[in-house]
């Protein structure tokens, strides 16, 4: 049985979809889990929805592609808390477009986002699990990394981050922090949800098991590399999509 009673987890993007999942799974098996989102009406729903299920969880609204008010945060909340033991990189954003047509601000706004706005969470979190010499770093990827048509943006950015994951596991695992990347598949969320009834049959019939996935079966995954069980396990891809990815 996973135990992560009295950590402290920061989950970003996390007021809907996946994120939301992660964080329930997360405050679930008893750590405090903090929100980062930047819409604050659904941020805040998720969290008294939480705390009416008796979880620990707080919001704080965060640009994670702001460096200057991501650090201020992760700072807060080290302060508050007195430590940080999970930091959950989901944030993420998609502006698809073919690359012909794919305009600059749709290029600067994915990879602002999803690749900086991991590296902004990721700096200070660093500097303080390195003092611990304990930490769990869990970066959200895509089966995307590999190359995906009309999502040149994207890819790039989810590429970055399995770069950044890999890069970091070697610098940081002297230090007893284990750096993974998840790269969930076709998910079952309010993203994937709103795509046309024929891309969804699409989508679900490139998966072995049949099915889209469920945002706990990608929480599952983090849950495992949060915790001790896991303490060995550091710079790896894992693909969670049903086989989608072989």
């Amino acid at each position: 049985m996973i135990d992560l009673t009295g950590k402290v987890a920061i989950v970003t993007g996390a007021a809907r979809g996946l994120g939301k999942g992660i964080a329930k799974k997360l405050g679930t098996l008893g750590a405090t889990v903090v929100l980062f989102d930047v819409n604050k009406e659904i941020l805040d729903a998720a969290v008294q929805e939480f705390v009416g299920s008796s979880l620990n969880a707080e919001a704080m609204v965060v640009n994670v592609a702001d460096a200057v008010a991501a650090q201020s945060a992760i700072e807060q909340i080290i302060e508050k808390h007195g430590r940080l033991d999970i930091l959950v990189n989901n944030a993420g954003i998609n502006r698809d477009a073919m690359m012909h047509k794919m305009s600059d601000q749709k290029w600067d706004e994915v990879i602002s986002v999803n690749l900086t706005g991991t590296f902004n969470c990721m700096r200070p979190a660093v500097q303080h699990m390195r003092d611990r010499e304990s930490g769990r770093i869990i970066n959200i990827s895509s089966a995307s990394w590999l190359g995906n048509i009309g999502q040149a943006n994207y890819a790039a950015s989810k590429a970055g981050v399995v770069g950044l994951t890999k890069t970091a596991a070697r610098e940081l695992g002297r230090k007893n922090i284990t750096v993974n990347a998840i790269c969930p598949g076709f998910i079952d969320t309010d993203m994937t949800r709103g795509v046309p009834e024929k891309v969804w049959d699409l989508m679900v019939s490139k998966i072995p098991m049949g099915r889209a996935g469920q945002p706990e079966d990608v929480a599952n995954c983090i849950a495992f590399l949060a915790s001790e069980q896991a303490s060995y396990i550091t710079g790896e891809v894992i693909n969670v999509g049903g086989g989608m990815v072989l």
